[in-house]
Order: structure tokens, then sequence, then C-alpha cells
């Protein structure tokens, strides 16, 4: 694989020290560019978009030919899994992802089998793979896939919920249930994140999505566990140097010594925690990755650059910082406006690494 270029990402990750605060944003490959949307009308719809290596690879370049930024991620969807496992994910319009076969009773979970990534899920590692070769040491790639949580919740569901009634019914009346439904799904992520690994993802990221609407007994035992027991799982290097991890639960700022102690090198915050608490909670044992509101996205570039401002001075001096969104990037968002964030990073953030 050729060297890369630009490593700022996987040494902030690692907490090394860096010349400036490394930036990415969740979703940047999204409706919110027109190049994005030409590339989706020519596949067609969603799932042929992600299903066709060449145009995933395609859709995951584009946000780089516009931005200065310092990784690429996957064009993906966190609902390839339990695709795989034969539930007949379809896009209802308005209405987002569901499942034709939700998981409901225990001949259901029984039934589950644990996808071969380099079958069943073939066309992400061949876009992984075709990516790494466009990328030509540009910049990192991170790979990425749904927590069993998360993924549990719109299994269960059939899709997407408001409050969770279906899933955390299971949880409560049937925790056995949910369990077992859970440690396949860690095995089918472990799997999953090993195969991009294999296939030349350089980090990978974890989306716990859904954690942040548990209790914190619930979020330990059918979150935390399970995110835990992946890492542990996960292949720590890939071509002579480490695999950071990073783990993001959206709502999950209360938990955040718990996340620490997980085993992943990074947390992902939202933009409802101070990054410089945030900091001081965790100490040196894990980066941090975040944590602009997207909606200040909205605002006039010189109301981004004060906001950035704000978020590097929380942060502070030194590595163990990737800026980042808090969560994706709205689809209504003025490209130029995502450059005014990205350009105010690099520059702002020097002096923090002298």
């Amino acid at each position: 694989m050729t060297p890369l270029k630009n490593d700022r990402l996987l040494r902030a990750l690692l907490r090394e020290p860096v010349d400036v605060t490394p930036v990415w944003m969740m979703r940047q490959a999204g409706r919110y560019l027109p190049e994005y949307r030409a590339t989706r009308e020519k596949a067609g719809d969603f799932m042929t978009l992600c299903r066709t290596p060449e145009l995933a690879c395609e859709v995951t370049i584009q946000p780089l030919e516009r931005f200065d930024l310092d990784a690429a991620i996957l064009f993906s969807d966190i609902l390839t899994v339990p695709d795989a496992m034969g539930l007949g994910l379809y896009f209802e319009e308005g209405e987002g992802p569901r499942f034709r076969h939700p998981v409901r009773d225990q001949a259901a979970v029984e039934a589950l089998p644990i996808p071969d990534p380099e079958e069943e899920l073939r066309y992400v590692m061949d876009a992984v793979r075709t990516i790494r070769r466009e990328l030509d040491g540009r910049v990192p790639l991170i790979g990425f896939s749904g927590s069993p949580w998360t993924l549990a919740t719109y299994m269960v569901e059939g899709g997407s919920a408001k409050n969770f009634a279906i899933a955390k019914g299971m949880m409560f009346d049937r925790p056995e249930l949910m369990h077992a439904l859970l440690a396949k799904l860690a095995e089918a992520v472990t799997a999953y994140l090993n195969a991009q690994i294999a296939a030349g993802a350089q980090a990978v990221m974890i989306f716990d999505t859904w954690g942040g609407v548990l209790t914190p007994d619930d979020f330990k035992n059918f979150s935390l566990a399970y995110m835990e027991r992946i890492v542990s799982g996960l292949t720590k290097e890939s071509e002579g140097r480490r695999v950071p991890v990073i783990l993001f639960t959206k709502g999950g700022g209360q938990w955040l010594e718990a996340m620490a102690d997980s085993g992943a090198d990074a947390l992902g915050l939202d933009w409802t925690i101070d990054i410089g608490e945030a900091r001081r909670r965790v100490g040196d044992r894990v980066a941090l990755q975040g944590n602009l509101d997207p909606c200040v996205l909205y605002a006039s570039p010189e109301a981004i650059r004060r906001s950035v401002a704000k978020v590097l001075e929380s942060y502070g001096s030194g590595s163990g910082h990737v800026f980042n969104l808090g969560h994706g990037i709205h689809p209504t968002i003025d490209p130029d406006h995502a450059k005014a964030m990205i350009d105010a990073v690099h520059e702002l953030s020097r002096p923090y690494h002298q």
C-alpha cells in the first residue's frame, strides 16, 4: 500500500503530536453536495449507490476534492450487516430504512446467520479496496459499523422508531433474548470491521446512534458491554501501524469514564457536552473527536469561525483532538460553510500544537 502523505488523523487518535488539529465530518459524503446528488441520481437509488464499489468510491472522494479534509470515510450504511443477515432492507420514501422481516422472537434470533464479509458483504470490501487505491495515500480511510444495540433497535422495530417500544419491550421483558441478539451482532460486527481493516481501512468507528436512549444500567449491559466485546476482538495493527478505534454514542456524555475504559482509542462527542470538561474527565486515556453543533454551519462564516475557536480553546493545547461535528452534517447546509469550518480548524489550531 502507498505510504500516507497526511497521517494527522491517525496520530491524533493515538494522542501523538500533530502540526494542526485534524478535521473530518460525519456524513461528509452526502446530500449537501450537489456532486453527491448527481451521482445518487446516476445510481438510481441509495442501496445501488452503496452496492456499487466504483460509485461508493466516487462519493467517498468527492468531499476531498472540495475541502482540505484529513480523512475519508467509507461511503456505506450502518444497516448493511442486518441486511446481509437476510432481513430484507428497503427504503420507504419519507420514512427511512425498513426491514421486511423484523426479529421479534427466539426462532428469528436463532435463525440469524453471521454474514461472511467477503461473501454477503463483498461489495463493501470491494469499495474499501477501490477507495484505498484511488486515495493513493492522500489521507487515511475510516471504516465503520453500527453498534450492536443500534442495529438491534432497527432489526426489532423493523425500521426507525421514536420511543423504541418494541426493542425496549424485548429488552425489559425478555433480556436473555435481547442478549442473544446482541451477542450475534457483536460477532458479526467484529468480523465485518476486521474485514474492512484487512481490505484497507486505517481506522474504524462504531456508531452507537441510539445508546443514549438507555438508562445508565441498560447502557452498560446492553450497549457498552457489546462494544467492548467488539473492540477486544478487532485487529490492532495493519500495514505496520496501529488501527485506532473510535466509539461514538450519541447522547453518551454522562458515560464517558466507562467508555474510556472500553479499550477504544478515541471517543466521539456530540455537541451536548463541553469538550474541555470531557477532556478533564477522561484524562489521557483516550483521544476525543468532536464536537461542533452541526447547526452552527447554518450561520455566517464569521460565526462559524468563532464557534470553531471556542471548541479549540475548550479542548486546549496538545494532541488527542480530532475536530468533527457532534453528529452528521445536515443535507441543507451550504458546502461553502463546511469549507469555512474546515479551513478555520487548520488555521486556528496551529498555536495549540507548538
